[in-house]
């Protein structure tokens, strides 16, 4: 394994993602507030076109987060160690407070899509494998009843189209979690997603 992440006492729930994450829905409900209050149209669509990188950075990082998450779980899933600072441990599950923002980001973006070509005239379309991501993950929370039974990594169960990993595979994935915990770059995991999906199966 990776000298990256120590292993000794057990898996971190979070390797270090959550310290890069603004939350989604609060931020694209103050964006939008803040695009109302803009009465003329060439306005809006300046302010728009102002906010147009942050959105989509928001997207990325989101959709990176949760196939990070994924590919972490998949990676340390036969460590056979207790889980760390699982916060969500024991609590109660709920699965529409639990999937509700892999939903919000789903609907989001298909709106993003037509407010890209009502205020920019331009068409924005997304990587193809992004609406599996959204799907997997979702699967993946309510595989898991958002976390609430997960106090050791073999509790965690994986979707039937996640791929095994090899060592190796596990290996450049820890490696490459390692770097966007360094980098906040969600992005950088994307490549990732034909490591971990199979290309049959779906859910």
């Amino acid at each position: 394994m990776t000298e990256k992440f120590d292993f000794t006492d057990g898996a971190q729930f979070d390797p270090g993602f959550i310290a890069h994450l603004s939350a989604f829905v609060p931020s694209i409900e103050y964006i939008y507030r803040d695009l109302i209050r803009v009465k003329n149209f060439n306005q809006k669509k300046m302010k728009f076109k102002m906010y147009f990188n942050k959105i989509q950075h928001l997207i990325d990082t989101y959709i990176g987060f949760y196939l990070g998450c994924i590919l972490w779980a998949a990676s340390i899933k036969d460590l056979d160690k207790p889980v760390l600072n699982n916060l969500c441990y024991g609590g109660e599950y709920d699965e529409k407070e639990t999937t509700g923002e892999v939903d919000f980001i789903r609907q989001y973006i298909e709106q993003f899509k037509k407010d890209v070509k009502y205020y920019l005239g331009q068409d924005y379309t997304i990587d193809e494998f992004i609406p599996r991501v959204l799907d997997e993950y979702e699967e993946f929370l309510k595989l898991n009843e958002g976390f609430t039974k997960v106090q050791n990594t073999s509790d965690l169960q994986l979707n039937s189209g996640i791929n095994k990993l090899n060592d190796k595979e596990k290996e450049e994935i820890l490696e490459k979690i390692a770097d966007v915990v360094n980098s906040g770059n969600f992005k950088e995991l994307y490549p990732l997603n034909e490591t971990l999906f199979s290309k049959t199966a779906s859910v």
